[in-house]
């Protein structure tokens, strides 16, 4: 007879992705007395997502500290942390906040190592609730990867289940290199099975979440389930397309893409990122340096449009990507 707990047999337990944040900080705060969290309202309140629901009722104060509204304060104290032999977890409430404490991000964190030829690591994570499809407006709602992204020496992880927040989460925090660790808003609510205990997702390996022969889909974050539910509907009228989960933009896994691609022959990138200075832009090319003869027809990309989020639900739908959009470009890349 199965297992039981909270009145569900245990193979069919599940776990919210937002749980899954606290989760994933709790495993490790547990296994190295080092790691420690800072950031906005993340103690008493829980976060004002409620991503650290627990964490100071478990770890107390001196571990889990609630600071000034100041972006800047909140990733400076962390850099010194980490320099000094902690590992912090740093949370910026927004993703679009990053901007406030760039400086610290673009210029001072990613350099420490290579400036000091290794003999300083900056082993810190800095987490931040990141994207659109709420109607937050146009200073809550970016998704900020390709801000990252422009800067060597980070490592980009943005998982889109519950599972892979816990999983990354533990490699994000056990890296002697910085993390940026997109937790999508638009993902919070949704479910999954719990991993196993000591599960740990290695940074820069990509998931096939969906096999097919037709046509690649690479998505990241909250893309993933919009281009699972497009090859839904595509599977419906003949087209089988294979969906590949990034989970990571650095490390970036373009052999687990190449490899898809030698399979399908069709590729499509679908980025919630405006298309100009998207993360698709890179993938593509690399796949055109590696990978074009791979190719049987034209590489398109489904991305956010270059305007400013709206307000508006009718409005902010136009500006990002949807699985309407990516089943008629699907459809007519199929037909080329």
């Amino acid at each position: 007879m199965a297992d039981v707990i909270d009145g569900r047999p245990v193979t069919e337990r599940q776990i919210t992705y937002r749980e899954a944040v606290a989760e994933g900080i709790a495993r490790e705060m547990r296994r190295d007395p080092a790691v420690v969290c800072l950031g906005e309202d993340i103690g008493a309140a829980g976060g004002v997502f409620k991503t650290t629901v627990g964490l100071r009722e478990e770890f107390g104060p001196e571990r889990v500290w609630d600071t000034p509204i100041s972006e800047q304060a909140i990733v400076g104290a962390a850099m010194g942390a980490a320099m000094t032999g902690m590992r912090p977890v740093a949370e910026i409430m927004f993703s679009d906040f990053l901007a406030c404490c760039w400086d610290y991000l673009a210029n001072e964190i990613p350099k420490v190592r290579y400036m000091t030829g290794g003999q300083v690591t900056v082993p810190l994570v800095v987490r931040t609730a990141n994207g659109g499809g709420l109607g937050f407006g146009a200073q809550h709602s970016q998704a900020t990867e390709n801000w990252a992204l422009t800067i060597p020496g980070l490592k980009i992880a943005a998982p889109s289940t519950p599972a892979d927040v816990i999983g990354m989460m533990a490699a994000a925090i056990r890296s002697d290199d910085p993390v940026v660790f997109f937790e999508h808003k638009g993902l919070l609510a949704s479910k999954g099975a719990p991993p196993p205990p000591d599960h740990v997702v290695e940074l820069g390996r990509a998931a096939v979440v969906r096999e097919g022969g037709d046509v690649t889909l690479v998505a990241l974050a909250s893309m993933v389930p919009v281009a699972v539910r497009a090859a839904g509907i595509l599977a419906g009228e003949g087209i089988e397309a294979e969906v590949v989960d990034l989970r990571c933009l650095v490390p970036l896994d373009m052999s687990t893409v190449l490899a898809s691609l030698a399979r399908t022959s069709r590729l499509v990138t679908v980025e919630e990122n405006p298309y100009q200075g998207g993360w698709g832009g890179t993938l593509v090319s690399v796949v055109a340096d590696e990978g074009f003869g791979l190719l049987d027809a034209p590489v398109r990309r489904v991305a956010g449009e270059c305007v400013p989020l709206p307000f508006a639900d009718t409005l902010e739908e136009r500006v990002i990507p949807t699985v309407d959009k990516v089943v008629a470009t699907v459809r007519a890349l199929a037909a080329y």
